[in-house]
């Protein structure tokens, strides 16, 4: 016990005076570390008595209305510490060395929920919905850190092989000078199988010169795509747009016209058309 030794000791630290209109908008850590060297009988004095008391900081000391933070230096930690500790004790490190909160006086917005990751279904699916419950959150900060956020993040989500349904609370990703109501998000992700489907399109045909029709055969053309199997009884041939463009065989020695596929559904995957080009016939009118 009469050897010199170092020990760290967790000192509890308390923001007191906070007014009722003030919304701190971060979490100011609630312990420091403090490493002292002594003599060991000294040490287990810290160690097992209340001689070391929690550390207390008026809110309106150390808050600058101006930015929006407070700032409590390592000078002032020190200036409570140092009358707790023996005159042989010795402190060789603080951590963290400085304390900082930010708060505002109930300024705040709603911005929408984002995905941060990486999220993949399984081979054959797809991820055919994500969704936030709730989708939007409300953000308290200073109007200058408001400003700059037009949304906000989950932590980094990671899955792979998603083949059904997953729901999961999330955390949201932690902006400086800000505060999220509420922290948590539920999050869900909701696979589909894919399938390959067809329907049948009208061929339309476009810049036809005045006076000229154009016969085509055939008439329709037959479209190949994936889709999942829960959207594919939404999809329409109204959807989808397939033209023979006039310009393509004018002045062209050729007996077949190309097809071009111009629109379909953004749900679809994998859109193309059965055959690519069709017989034709120009006609005078």
């Amino acid at each position: 016990m009469n050897e010199t030794y170092e020990a760290e000791i967790a000192v509890p630290v308390r923001l007191v005076g906070v007014p009722r209109n003030v919304i701190i908008t971060s979490e100011m850590t609630d312990t420091i570390r403090l490493t002292v060297r002594d003599k060991g009988f000294t040490i287990a004095t810290y160690q097992h008595s209340d001689r070391i008391r929690p550390l207390v900081f008026n809110f309106s000391t150390y808050a600058n209305t101006a930015t929006g933070k407070g700032t409590i230096t390592s000078t002032d930690l020190q200036k409570q510490l140092y009358p707790m500790l023996y005159g042989s004790t010795r402190m060789t490190s603080l951590k963290p060395d400085r304390l900082s909160y930010f708060f505002n006086y109930g300024e705040s917005k709603k911005v929408p929920v984002r995905l941060y990751g990486n999220v993949k279904a399984g081979k054959s699916y797809y991820l055919a919905q994500t969704r936030f419950w709730p989708e939007y959150v409300t953000v308290y900060a200073g109007r200058h850190i408001l400003d700059s956020i037009q949304s906000v993040y989950t932590v980094p989500i990671t899955h792979t092989n998603l083949q059904d349904t997953l729901i999961e609370r999330v955390a949201l990703r932690h902006i400086q000078g800000a505060k999220c109501i509420p922290a948590v998000v539920k999050v869900g992700f909701y696979p589909d199988i894919l399938t390959e489907e067809t329907v049948s399109v009208p061929i339309e045909a476009i810049n036809m010169p005045a006076g000229k029709i154009l016969r085509m055969f055939p008439s329709r053309v037959n479209v190949v795509f994936t889709v999942g199997a829960s959207m594919f009884r939404r999809i329409e041939p109204e959807q989808f747009r397939v033209v023979a463009d006039y310009n393509d065989i004018a002045g062209q020695h050729t007996d077949r016209c190309p097809l071009q596929l111009r629109v379909y559904p953004h749900d679809v995957r994998g859109a193309k058309l059965e055959i690519s080009q069709i017989d034709y016939l120009i006609e005078q009118q």
